[in-house]
């Protein structure tokens, strides 16, 4: 069922999610949280879709705020707030509402969600596109648990990443992270099949690719080890090699679906691990809502080493065009702090 409201309020949005659910017998209580999706008209439809497949792990009222700039400059100062209520079949397993807001209230938009969350329940805020650099003092991002951002979509992810360990907050978290959650969880568990120290790591994917940041950061934090980053023509993250003084371990996934695990003295193996849908990655974040301090860690470890790397990388690529050599690896200063192999613990 949809109810379509123009020039609304957020009394009356209450009103209709009230009227559309006795009208098709959806009860509220079974809604867990409240998520918040902050987006413009053109990446709104991925990421409503994204929600709503996410819905059915867990339940939730869904408020897409789009903020629209009128065209004409007379209608920009106009304060106007047009509301698609959505329940039933036509809202997942939830209820969504897509708030379109003009003019001031674009500067008041916490003002129009917070009579709209659910009670009692924790909040979720996402940030598709265009996320603010510290989440946590934005206005949407103060009213939740839980914030949630995707650097791979800025225009400078690694710039963007340094920017992130500066204002970071706990409750703070990114997609980017999320993304390698399978990765380290195949890594901790061939670290806990030999007792062997691990002397050197080296991450390898795209350019400019901040999962693999974030990979080679948590290496380094956790293990204590240099970690080298070397480029490929993706897709995203392609191999993770890990030098020990038993011989190497490396997990190749070379065309983002199949990888092989190698390790000294035993067979290869074939593992699944399959590039996710967005879908995916936003019903993982949901099934936490307290402070990843692993993210946090990884995260922190790197915002000098970082910069260092971008520099080294930039340099060495001047370099190499003038002596014509693959200067594709930048390697990365060891941690602070000792860290045995088999702390390497996935999220």
């Amino acid at each position: 069922m949809k109810i379509d409201l123009t020039d609304t309020t957020s009394s009356k949005i209450n009103k209709a999610l009230v009227q559309g659910r006795r009208a098709v017998g959806t009860p509220a209580v079974g809604m867990v949280l409240t998520l918040v999706i902050v987006t413009d008209e053109e990446n709104a439809y991925d990421a409503l879709r994204a929600a709503g497949e996410a819905s059915r792990e867990h339940p939730s009222r869904t408020l897409v705020v789009i903020k629209r700039v009128s065209r004409s400059p007379r209608d920009r100062t106009a304060s106007r707030l047009d509301a698609e209520v959505r329940v039933g079949a036509d809202a997942g397993t939830g209820e969504t509402v897509m708030l379109r807001m003009y003019g001031e209230v674009l500067n008041h938009a916490q003002s129009v969600v917070l009579p709209l969350l659910l009670p009692d329940a924790p909040v979720v805020v996402w940030w598709p596109v265009n996320a603010p650099i510290d989440p946590a003092q934005d206005p949407l991002g103060a009213l939740a648990q839980r914030r949630v951002t995707d650097t791979y979509a800025a225009e400078q992810p690694i710039q963007e990443l340094t920017a992130r360990a500066e204002a970071y907050t706990p409750g703070d978290t990114d997609l980017s992270w999320t993304r390698i959650t399978p990765w380290r969880s195949m890594l901790a568990a061939a670290l806990d099949q030999v007792a062997c120290k691990v002397i050197g790591a080296e991450v390898e994917g795209e350019e400019f690719n901040p999962s693999c940041e974030l990979l080679g950061m948590w290496l380094a934090d956790r293990l204590d080890v240099p970690v080298r980053r070397s480029l490929s023509q993706g897709p995203g993250l392609t191999a993770v090699r890990l030098e020990t003084d038993c011989g190497p371990i490396v997990l190749d996934r070379a065309d983002g679906s199949l990888a092989t695990l190698s390790m000294q003295g035993q067979p290869d193996r074939a593992v699944a691990l399959k590039r996710r849908e967005t879908s995916e990655l936003i019903a993982e974040e949901l099934r936490r809502l307290d402070p990843d301090d692993t993210y946090a860690s990884a995260l922190k470890y790197g915002v000098d080493k970082l910069g260092e790397g971008v520099e080294e990388k930039t340099a060495q690529a001047g370099k190499d065009g003038a002596d014509g050599t693959d200067g594709a690896q930048a390697k990365a200063a060891p941690a602070k702090k000792a860290a045995p192999a088999k702390k390497a613990a996935a999220k």
